[in-house]
């Protein structure tokens, strides 16, 4: 078969990006990459077809940090926007090359391609090149031992050394983003196997000084050199002059993979000082005065022509040099010093992030006191510019929480603020309720360091950060005690709270009136229960404790017939202990007698149950018995009867065990805890091969919606069976469950009948589960095999015309099918018994008009609102010509497939 045409690709690539998987699973998906490599070198398809395409989200995701867009976004912004073949491999690589040997085999396919292009200017070479290396990194082939690897990597580095490949490689106009393009595919493979590069590092430093692209040529030959330090520093040997080498490797030659390490993880290439302390860089490797120098001079190097760089690409730059060069003896950090002075006023939020990450690096051998201040008070200024967006002032605040000071007081790792930030310098960065909910959690974190570190009132001081803080605290809990308020204002006011247990645990003049506050709000807001619950989940004994006792208070001080029962039973049933057991049980007899639904009640039993684990006694034994006898709901009465058995029964640290069972807990000699947990599993739903066999009966051509005909065995007996049916996709409308009451083996069953709605008329696979219960009282779940549904298993019969008017009713169906629809024809073996039986068996509920044995016309209606017309005239010995018409031209197919089947059958 011939390349297909520019529409059938859009159609088809179309069909891919809108399910990768379902695309790959269908008849066509093996093909896909196949016919992709080979339509490639196709002199029928354009150039735009092959390249041209808008760019994609999915498309920006292809290359790792390591790779910027530009030189991506060039080639594919300057095409037109039409369907392309190369920009899927470089969107889907993982899908079209799931394996090592198909993405050789790919790799291999492209290379060939890109050295038989002709000599002229053309648009194929960049993306080429760079799906090339996307199949080879994604697919797991990179290594010594793959052809195309070893192919691929001369090739890139003559590419990136402005070498001159040959008139296949095109004009000299096309030489320099050729190189800017393989120093991307150069980075990208060093990226995916560290030390790749390294005996490389010589002749990268040697094209600095050349005309070329500077950009991608400084960022590969930074990654390169940090990755061979780290490399040779866990190796424990030297450079071993791979900075002075200059030695090219040739295509026939091997490439070096001696400095490369299988499964190496090194720092991700992007600036980040809290994470990047763990490494140590390059601290045990120890130069000779020959390469130290020759280290030192690259680098300078490197710094020297960094402000030609982008933002980006110089914050990558700095942070890639910076952690490979700390703590490496005979390299000075004042090498930075320069760009530090260039970058200490810089306004971009990349290159300041990069600054400080070389200040977490180096630290005060490269940053003095004045530089810390200097930088200190220029983040303090631009976190409070009035016209900063949201995300630049929630960076400028974390900045300064993470500020990585040269000396730092304290534990390593323990948040506190800056010693230079004092109350004066930040008191524009206090919190506000004015502000958003983000910046307010931002600001408030760092008024709690403030507070950590200023315990003792200052005197004279008219508003200490204490002070300040508490007015806040108030302000959130007034605004979340409204009455009707959005439940944002909620989740802040304790948000805000748990920042401030967590930071001031140990300080009680924050903590008291904090305390009180939070009981103040939930007297006006019961419906605020839930979370208590999970504030308290979350902080420590210092609030915790105290807490629970003043909302146990506020709880127990109400009469059990408040609008908010509810709330105050779940709250309870957290903050309950044993300590005056008398007040909590009085609560709860009066709330009883208004437990009338099976939420409350469950909300009671549940009281009752945090009882039983850190108490008992007479009080709570009498209420069980009560609450057996006077609970409406059978459920709620047997929770307290076996609440109460437990209890008269049962010790201290065994009753604990039986309320909560666990697999980790030692098995007690004791028949209830066996009895309960046996009843805990009898309560689950578990997992178990299905007893079931489930298969399609023939379906039944009759009423509104096709219906599909079941039949079911079992291997044992089962009882209240629901079957739950899933189509994949939006095929059909959900299915509803079947329920049987019971089922027995060897006992003849009815057949169940299940209703498809199809919202298109397209076979499908339905995913089957079983429900169900054991003969022995367990619930069980089971997945059973799928279920296919047929294209046949669609057909319904059009309502039978009046006898004398069939003819015309075909013909009028017939012709209506067009010009919307579609026909076809088709040959239809019949074998030795003829057209009559074959129409008998498989056709007869849909004849409009017979006339045997040479013609039949047959109308089939397919829902939701679909049609399918056969024509069978002029029957022959050996078959029978069928015409095919359909008012939709998606159901052509797999008509012709289903009559194929039928012939195939015969």
């Amino acid at each position: 078969m011939g390349p297909l045409s520019r529409e059938a690709w859009a159609q088809r690539l179309s069909a891919f990006r809108a399910s990768p998987s379902t695309s790959m699973a269908g008849p066509e998906g093996e093909d896909l990459g196949r016919d992709l490599l080979s339509d490639l070198r196709s002199e029928k398809l354009s150039e735009q077809t092959k390249v041209g395409l808008q760019v994609s989200p999915a498309l920006a995701r292809v290359f790792t940090p390591a790779r910027t867009e530009l030189h991506l976004r060039n080639f594919l912004l300057n095409s037109p926007s039409q369907v392309s073949l190369l920009a899927l491999s470089l969107e889907y690589p993982a899908q079209l090359w799931p394996d090592a040997a198909t993405a050789e085999a790919a790799a291999t396919s492209l290379l060939d391609t890109l050295v038989l292009l002709p000599p002229r200017p053309s648009a194929l070479r960049r993306p080429l090149l760079l799906a090339a290396t996307t199949a080879l990194a994604v697919g797991g082939a990179l290594g010594p031992t793959s052809e195309a690897s070893c192919r691929l990597l001369p090739l890139l580095l003559g590419l990136a050394m402005g070498r001159d490949l040959g008139r296949g490689f095109g004009p000299t106009s096309e030489q320099r983003p050729l190189q800017a393009t393989a120093c991307e595919c150069l980075r990208e493979l060093e990226s995916c196997k560290p030390g790749l590069l390294g005996g490389s590092l010589g002749l990268l430093r040697s094209l600095l000084g050349q005309e070329g692209p500077v950009q991608p040529l400084s960022l590969l030959l930074a990654l390169a050199l940090r990755n061979t330090l780290v490399l040779q520093s866990r190796a424990g040997a030297g450079l071993q002059g791979l900075l002075m080498t200059k030695v090219f490797p040739t295509g026939s030659g091997p490439w070096d993979w001696t400095l490369t390490e299988d499964d190496t993880h090194l720092q991700p290439q992007i600036p980040s000082w809290p994470a990047a302390e763990r490494e140590c860089g390059a601290a045990a490797l120890e130069p000779s005065l020959e390469e130290a120098k020759e280290l030192r001079a690259a680098v300078a190097q490197l710094l020297d022509t960094s402000y030609l760089l982008t933002p980006v690409a110089q914050a990558q730059l700095l942070w890639l040099l910076g952690w490979a060069l700390r703590g490496l003896r005979g390299q000075p950090p004042a090498l930075f010093k320069p760009q530090l002075v260039r970058l200490l006023g810089t306004a971009q939020l990349t290159l300041l992030h990069a600054v400080l990450a070389l200040k977490a690096a180096f630290g005060e051998a490269l940053f003095t006191a004045q530089d810390e201040a200097l930088l200190l008070r220029r983040l303090t200024l631009a976190a409070q510019h009035p016209s900063l967006s949201p995300p630049t002032h929630l960076f400028y605040l974390h900045c300064l929480l993470s500020f990585p000071e040269n000396c730092p007081l304290g534990p390593e790792g323990e948040e506190a603020a800056p010693l230079l930030l004092g109350p004066r310098l930040c008191h524009g960065l206090l919190p506000s309720l004015l502000h958003d909910p983000m910046a307010l959690l931002a600001r408030l974190h760092l008024l709690c360091l403030l507070c950590a570190e200023d315990e003792e009132e200052e005197k004279g001081q008219i508003q200490t950060p204490q002070r300040y803080l508490q007015e806040l605290l108030a302000g959130l809990q007034q605004r979340a005690a409204l009455d009707g308020g959005p439940r944002a204002l909620a989740t802040l006011c304790f948000q805000a709270s748990y920042l401030v247990a967590r930071y001031l645990g140990g300080q009680p003049l924050v903590l008291t009136p904090l305390i009180h506050g939070l009981a103040k709000l939930y007297r006006a807001r019961p419906v605020l229960a839930p979370h208590f619950v999970d504030l308290l989940d979350q902080v420590g004994p210092e609030l915790g404790e105290p807490l629970r006792v003043m909302l146990w208070q506020e709880v127990v001080s109400r009469r059990g017939t408040d609008e908010a029962l509810c709330w105050h039973l779940q709250l309870l049933a957290k903050v309950v202990d044993g300590d005056s057991q008398s007040a909590t049980l009085s609560f709860l007899q009066d709330a009883a007698a208004y437990c009338t639904d099976w939420v409350l009640q469950q909300a009671l039993l549940r009281v009752c149950r945090a009882l039983l684990r850190v108490s008992g006694g007479g009080g709570l034994a009498d209420l069980l018995q009560a609450l057996a006898r006077q609970l409406e709901d059978p459920d709620g009465r047997d929770h307290a009867r076996l609440y109460y058995i437990l209890l008269a029964h049962l010790a201290g640290p065994k009753l604990g065990v039986a309320l909560g069972p666990s697999l980790a807990a030692p098995a007690l000699a004791s028949s209830l805890v066996a009895e309960n947990q046996g009843f805990a599993a009898a309560l689950m739903v578990q997992e178990a091969p299905a007893p079931i066999r489930l298969s399609l009966g023939p379906s039944r051509a009759e009423g509104p919606l096709p219906v599909l005909q079941l039949q079911v065995e079992v291997l044992q007996p089962i009882y209240s069976l629901e079957l739950r049916f899933q189509v994949e996709g939006q095929l059909y409308a959900p299915l509803e469950a079947i329920h049987v009451p019971c089922l027995c083996p060897g006992r003849p069953a009815q057949p169940l009948l299940l209703p498809l709605q199809p919202r298109c008329p397209a076979p499908a696979q339905l995913d089957v589960r079983a429900l169900y219960t054991t003969p022995t009282g367990l619930t069980c779940h089971s997945h059973l095999p799928p279920l296919s549904v047929n294209f046949a298993d669609l057909f319904l019969p059009f309502p039978q015309p009046p006898e004398g008017s069939r003819q015309s009713f075909f013909e009028d169906l017939w012709d209506s099918c067009l010009p919307k629809g579609a026909e076809s024809r088709v040959w239809c073996p019949l074998g030795p018994q003829g057209v009559k039986p074959f129409v008998s068996r498989h056709l007869e509920p849909f004849v409009v008009v017979a006339q045997p044995p040479t013609r039949y016309c047959i109308a089939i209606r397919l829902p939701p609102d679909s049609r399918l017309l056969l024509q069978l005239d002029s029957a022959q010995a050996d078959g029978v010509p069928v015409a095919l018409r359909t008012d939709d031209w998606a159901v052509l197919p797999l008509a012709g497939d289903y009559l194929r089947g039928l012939s195939a059958a015969v």
